[in-house]
């Protein structure tokens, strides 16, 4: 017995050092392979992200390779050599990386729908007058959300909350009526949901602790038990979103389970980025008073249809200029944006840089950038990148701010909070419609302050680069109580 337990044990380490004996060969990028055999970078990794790969661009360059629990990825950081991977299809894919991760966070297959497919069918849902009803709809649900719950309620009575807390919640709530139309459970399916997006970075790293396993079971399963049971004969005969989307699902030969399970999965990409965007964005302001009053003073000059409290325009925003406003949130987006895009490389390929140099990329192993680090937090771009400036994104005459240079040179990626190429977000414009709706919905109908009037943003959870808009390792306590005229502004 002991003998057969030595001979196993001298095989994994005869195997590991033959995983480990990667050397760089000529024209690929620097190899690190890191500390651990097989593991690599893996730990230091999946802690903190941007810390790690900051320091690796520090050590290597903006091209480097490494090892990462027993996959070799090379990681790309000049935003002017980002097009050479996001228009590659022939020796890049990136369905074998959204598939591993449809697969470990959401226990889902959908083997037989084309990515192209899927993406016509959310391009028609959110384009267009489609686009407009989502938005008219979310916008109406944000508002009955937010004036109903003060029913009965003195106008002076102040309320305390997290802000990060208060942001989500509505968001989320009014998203999921938005998508969903069902009125009695939003409150449920929104606790449900917060326990599982709380766990889904450890779930996607494979990291879960046995109890924050049986923790993410029986979310998963209560969440599609919730999903599931909108499907109703009462539904069914109308045009809602759910009912297109399940019968697309339904078209493209996916069965009732999966079905459920893909709902899931739409319900956290629609919903998972607004509420922490609206929380980074309305806490710079509560930290930033001439932001604050600027972004006030915007709202003050615009005409408005209806300045009746209780009747606000039905669209708010829709074809006003909002220069300032825009500028706060791209400044926002820019330092609160973390996507990871990744590729598998399929076939060798040879990546040419912007500067001229070749690097030949291996066949089997991944390539990532990530746009968080650069373009958007690199000094060379953006001035002091670390710190909230809301008009880094307006011009000296009020206009957006679209040109940007590195090294002399003029940047088409200055910016990537939504992804790029054929890869951009399809909801992008929904959620940020969203996202300004209910920022204006706030400043215009709530007196929000801080509590400690000292009080700093909360840090990054680390944990969460990587998985679109970071979220707060912590949380900001604010105030808040119902304006009696708009013009308190």
């Amino acid at each position: 017995m002991l003998w057969t337990i030595f001979l196993l044990l001298n095989g994994l380490f005869v195997l590991v050092l033959i995983w480990s004996s990667r050397s760089r060969q000529k024209n690929e990028p620097p190899l690190d392979k890191g500390p651990i055999p097989w593991l690599g970078h893996a730990l230091t990794f999946r802690k903190d992200a941007a810390k790690f790969l900051a320091k690796m661009k520090t050590k290597h360059g903006d091209i480097f390779t490494l090892r990462v629990a027993g996959k070799y990825v090379t990681v790309l950081l000049d935003p002017d050599s980002y097009d050479a991977v996001l228009y590659d299809s022939v020796c890049l894919d990136n369905s074998q990386c959204k598939n591993q991760l449809l697969k470990r966070i959401f226990s889902l297959q959908l083997p037989n729908i084309k990515p192209t497919t899927e993406r016509r069918w959310m391009e028609q849902h959110f384009q267009g007058l489609s686009l407009s009803r989502l938005s008219i709809s979310m916008n109406t649900n944000l508002q009955n959300l937010l004036l109903n719950d003060w029913k009965g309620c003195s106008p002076t009575e102040w309320r305390e909350e997290g802000l990060f807390s208060f942001c989500y919640s509505l968001l989320f709530r009014a998203g999921y009526l938005t998508f969903f139309e069902r009125r009695n459970d939003a409150t449920a399916v929104y606790k449900e949901f917060r326990k599982f997006d709380d766990l889904l970075a450890k779930l996607a790293r494979c990291s879960l602790k046995r109890d924050e396993r049986r923790t993410v079971m029986s979310t998963q399963e209560r969440l599609w038990e919730l999903l599931s049971s909108n499907w109703s004969s009462e539904e069914s005969e109308s045009n809602s979103w759910q009912q297109s989307y399940r019968q697309f699902l339904q078209e493209e030969g996916v069965d009732a389970e999966m079905q459920n399970r893909a709902l899931l999965l739409q319900l956290w990409t629609t919903q998972c980025n607004a509420g922490p965007a609206s929380f980074w964005l309305l806490g710079f302001l509560l930290t930033h008073p001439k932001a604050m009053e600027a972004v006030k003073s915007e709202i003050r000059g615009l005409t408005l249809q209806d300045s009746s409290l209780q009747h606000a325009p039905i669209n708010p925003l829709e074809g006003l200029s909002t220069p300032v406003f825009d500028s706060v949130l791209s400044e926002t987006l820019r330092l609160s944006a973390a996507v990871l895009i990744s590729r598998e490389v399929v076939q060798d390929k040879i990546l040419r840089m912007a500067n001229g140099q070749e690097y030949h990329l291996r066949r089997g192993d991944r390539v990532c950038l990530f746009p968080f680090l650069s373009p958007q937090m690199d000094q060379d771009i953006h001035e002091e990148p670390q710190m909230f400036k809301y008009d880094r994104f307006l011009n000296e005459d009020k206009t957006e701010k679209k040109i940007f240079y590195k090294d002399g040179k003029r940047l088409k990626h200055y910016t990537l909070p939504w992804g790029a190429g054929g890869n951009v977000c399809v909801g992008k414009e929904f959620a940020v419609t969203a996202i300004k709706q209910f920022v204006f919905l706030v400043l215009t109908h709530l007196d929000l302050e801080m509590c400690d009037r000292e009080a700093k943003l909360p840090p990054v959870n680390p944990s969460r680069y990587g998985f679109g808009i970071v979220q707060p390792d912590g949380d900001l306590k604010v105030r808040y109580r119902l304006k009696k005229t708009q013009h308190e502004l």
